[in-house]
């Protein structure tokens, strides 16, 4: 287990490195200049170029990443052109929105997904499980943005219930507008990730199903459900541990989306509007960040995963 760790963090540490230097190569080929963004459109190309040797942009790229990357390994994320603040500090004034958001979402997916992904293969042969199962499938299909929208008009316009867009000025000073706040972007990813995760949690259950010590347990006097939740749920367990990751994944793609439609401060609304503004540090600084979340998350799951299979270590 020791060996197989040590092997995954240096599989974590390479995969940081190759998403550094792909995320900085790429971010220079988008098209605009932030000098002249910074000098205005009347500015003369010696102003513009004078910025750029202040801001160390006209050296050559090898150069720029080597000492990025010292950065990094400092812990130092950057600084943003535009601003002057530190990214690392502007990524946790952001994660107070993006980090709960993710959270809750992931919650209302797991609290979709399980049981429902369970009764929709003990059920299968039945109209309710089959009717369950289809409408996983379609809502896993929906847009997320459309999602967003319907669960608007419903719960914000029509019932009144929870706010349409913002997030309170004073953050979490106020707990109870910052939740209410939150509850319809979480909703909306929690459904759509919750249904795609149910139609494997079913699959797998029905892979249980069809294992031959939940059968066995069955035969010997226990009920087809029974032999299931003791023998077979930790076997599904283990799979959905194993998609998690995958699932996280999502959950940060749809946080970017989401964030956009309801004005949430976030991280992926922090990116979006860099982007546009060609604030690479603080660009490259927050895809890093979320790139490295992303790899840890998977690092945590392979090992979790393996810990908690036996299979796996009396392979190894």
């Amino acid at each position: 287990m020791i060996r197989y760790a040590l092997t995954r963090t240096a599989l974590l540490l390479l995969g940081l490195f190759v998403a550094s230097a792909v995320i900085f190569l790429t971010l220079r080929v988008l098209p605009g200049d932030v000098a002249q963004l910074i000098a205005g459109t009347g500015s003369t190309p010696e102003q513009q170029e004078a910025i750029r040797a202040r801001l160390g942009l006209d050296r050559p790229l090898p150069l720029q990443y080597l000492e990025w990357l010292g950065g990094l390994l400092r812990g130092d994320l950057g600084t943003s052109l535009l601003t002057g603040t530190g990214v690392g500090e502007e990524l946790v004034r952001r994660a107070a929105v993006t980090v709960p958001l993710g959270i809750l979402s992931l919650l209302i997916a797991l609290a979709v997904s399980l049981p429902l992904g369970v009764f929709s293969a003990v059920r299968r042969a039945r109209a309710d499980g089959a009717a369950l199962n289809v409408g996983a499938q379609a809502l896993a299909a929906v847009p997320v943005v459309w999602a967003g929208m319907m669960l608007v008009v419903v719960f914000a316009v029509w019932l009144g219930w929870l706010p349409a867009q913002g997030f309170p000025r004073e953050a979490w000073a106020d707990p109870g507008a910052a939740l209410r706040a939150l509850i319809l972007p979480a909703l909306t990813i929690g459904l759509i990730e919750g249904a795609m995760l149910l139609r494997f949690v079913r699959s797998a259950t029905l892979s249980a199903l069809g294992q031959d010590h939940v059968r066995a347990a069955a035969a010997r006097g226990l009920t087809r459900t029974a032999a299931l939740v003791r023998h077979g749920l930790p076997v599904v367990g283990l799979s959905v541990v194993t998609v998690l990751g995958l699932q996280i994944a999502g959950i940060i793609v749809g946080a970017v989306v989401i964030e956009q439609l309801f004005t949430l401060p976030g991280i992926g609304r922090m990116l979006v509007a860099d982007v546009a503004a060609r604030d690479l540090p603080k660009v490259q600084g927050a895809l890093v960040a979320l790139t490295g979340f992303v790899l840890l998350v998977g690092f945590v799951v392979d090992l979790t995963h393996r810990a908690l299979d036996p299979r796996q270590r009396e392979t190894a």
